[in-house]
């Protein structure tokens, strides 16, 4: 079964709001729907382009999951307490069956 995922470019700008509000009140949904880090923070070389200080990847069982965890009332309560800690972001869901990422090192 192909697997689902969050890929998002972010800017934090309140890193208190970021951590008291959107990841305290996005963790219980995330967990719920099964979701596992499989990218967050860490060293990086931006090869080509612009890009924002985090990106973050996400691994839903599958891509019905990683719907249903963004549309869920829950990640929609954590999303509003995000939007106090963020610049606008870049986010897509994916469904893949092997989701390939690159980084230079």
């Amino acid at each position: 079964m192909a697997k689902g995922y969050w890929v998002a470019h972010v800017d934090v700008t309140d890193q208190d709001a970021y951590v008291s509000g959107y990841i305290a009140s996005a963790k219980e949904t995330l967990a719920a729907f099964g979701a596992v880090f499989k990218v967050r923070a860490g060293t990086r070389t931006v090869a080509e382009g612009a890009a924002r200080a985090r990106t973050v990847v996400i691994e839903f069982p599958s891509y019905q999951a990683a719907l249903d965890c963004y549309n869920a009332p829950g990640y929609q309560n954590a999303k509003a307490k995000r939007l106090r800690g963020f610049r606008p972001l870049q986010a897509a869901l994916y469904e893949s069956l092997c989701l390939l990422i690159s980084f230079v090192v």
